[in-house]
């Protein structure tokens, strides 16, 4: 786990970071005023974990200046001919932003889309097209270990997604299932910290909340504890999430 590497900032010794997906938030946006940007104004880092309009986000790269990491949503085929402008796409890869202190860096892991269940959609997987995409990630981090180029304890400390895990803060209308490859991706890594949308609160809750390894916790929760130890977080509309929490 690397919660060391999430906790240490420069206000002290603490991240904060916003969470973003799914829903353009009226404060961040349309009724931004001097409050609302007092009320931000100690946020180090922004994740989007997709199905927002570009405007929004290039809107809170401008007024907050921390960086903006993003992936792509089921529903943000926009996305494709109008990126959000002075955001840093995580989409496929493995990104290494700077934030708080400058001699730290996070790695972020980013892996967007949903549950394919239209065949016309850019931004749509099945488990097996996931499970070929986290693939090519291993890949590419094991050829980085090879080379030096991965140095410290971890690969990634966060894990940026549309979707949630299957079994974890998902739904079973095939639309809203979770990518069980993404249960296998975190027991393998560890990483701190997984942040996904796709499952909104207006959705409520389902099923049977349990911590125990295989058994589902279905529905909108806003925080989960996966069994690998990893938190998982619903970014569903906005979340500041205070690293010293986690």
């Amino acid at each position: 786990m690397q919660l060391a590497v999430l906790q240490r900032g420069m206000r002290d010794e603490v991240m904060k970071i916003l969470l973003l997906a799914d829903h353009e938030e009226k404060i961040l946006w349309d009724d931004w005023s001097e409050e609302t940007a007092e009320q931000f104004s100690d946020i180090d880092l922004i994740l989007s974990a997709g199905d927002l309009d570009a405007d929004y986000l290039e809107f809170l790269v401008t007024m907050l200046n921390v960086p903006l990491v993003y992936v792509n949503g089921n529903h943000d085929e926009s996305y494709q001919k109008a990126p959000p402008q002075g955001c840093i796409d995580a989409d496929g890869t493995i990104v290494e932003i700077r934030c708080g202190n400058p001699l730290e860096k996070i790695r972020i892991l980013g892996l967007g889309g949903s549950m394919r269940y239209n065949d016309d959609a850019p931004y749509m997987y099945t488990e097996k097209e996931m499970k070929r995409r986290i693939f090519g990630i291993r890949k590419t981090i094991l050829k980085n270990k090879i080379q030096g180029k991965l140095k410290g304890q971890g690969t990634f400390e966060i894990f940026l997604t549309h979707s949630p895990c299957k079994g974890y803060g998902d739904l079973d209308d095939l639309p809203h299932q979770g990518f069980a490859c993404f249960n296998d991706l975190l027991n393998r890594y560890r990483p701190a910290l997984h942040v996904y949308g796709h499952t909104h609160w207006a959705y409520g809750s389902a099923g049977t909340e349990s911590t125990a390894a295989g058994a589902g916790i279905k529905g909108f929760r806003r925080k989960i504890k996966h069994p690998s130890g990893t938190t998982l977080i619903n970014a569903d509309s906005y979340f500041v999430l205070d690293t010293a929490n986690l």
